[in-house]
């Protein structure tokens, strides 16, 4: 059984940093950032994808960085944490509604909201709670603006679900996939979280483009 890292070090920790993060708190820190990323407006700043990304990488032992993580535990926790994260935010969006966001300062914060809601009125409630997942801040904002917003508890559950697993699982099988296939992979570490970023940002572009072509076409 590994020796859990000085209490100094975890203390020390930088929560902007994947490597970081994992290195001080292990699978515990992914569930806990996950459900502070999608759960709690305050950890919006969270690195959700690279985190994600990176575990999985980390399981392969492929890094020089001497943490190792197990990918079934890593799995289950990401999934629990970005699922459970999710409801929470939603319920307390619902019970709170726009008191939580009108407390906030922070600019970053509110673009997100603003973008939120875009994403439910334009595509409605499903496709716009799946898409939320792959972006930054959104994902965090959705999650109590569809609470306030009355988006029905049964559907918000279900489609929180669908995007959740696809998106934790699938970022931390990506990490796992690279990892095992390319040697030497911390080399290239930066520039793939990079890729992973700009991918998954990719179904929101193809959203947009797709939405205004209608718009052009309904003239």
């Amino acid at each position: 059984m590994a020796t859990p890292p000085p209490l100094s070090s975890q203390l020390a920790v930088n929560v902007l940093d994947a490597h970081s993060l994992l290195g001080a708190f292990g699978v515990l820190g992914v569930g806990v950032v996950l459900f502070a990323e999608t759960g709690l407006l305050i950890g919006f700043f969270l690195p959700g994808d690279s985190l994600l990304f990176t575990a999985g990488l980390l399981c392969t032992g492929a890094s020089d960085s001497g943490v190792h993580l197990s990918l079934g535990p890593l799995l289950v926790t990401a999934a629990v944490g970005a699922l459970a994260g999710s409801q929470c935010g939603f319920l307390l969006g619902r019970k709170a509604g726009g008191a939580l966001l009108a407390r906030s300062r922070s600019p970053k914060l509110h673009e997100g909201a603003r973008r939120a809601e875009e994403l439910l009125d334009r595509y409605g409630h499903a496709k716009a709670i799946v898409l939320a997942r792959f972006v930054p801040v959104v994902r965090t904002v959705l999650n109590p603006m569809a609470g306030a917003l009355g988006v029905p508890a049964r559907t918000f559950t279900l489609w929180q679900v669908a995007g959740g697993l696809v998106w934790s699982l699938g970022l931390t099988l990506g990490g796992y996939a690279l990892g095992s296939s390319i040697p030497n992979v911390d080399t290239y570490l930066l520039p793939l979280i990079a890729l992973i970023v700009v991918v998954s940002l990719l179904p929101v572009a193809a959203e947009v483009l797709r939405s205004r072509r209608a718009a052009k076409e309904a003239r």
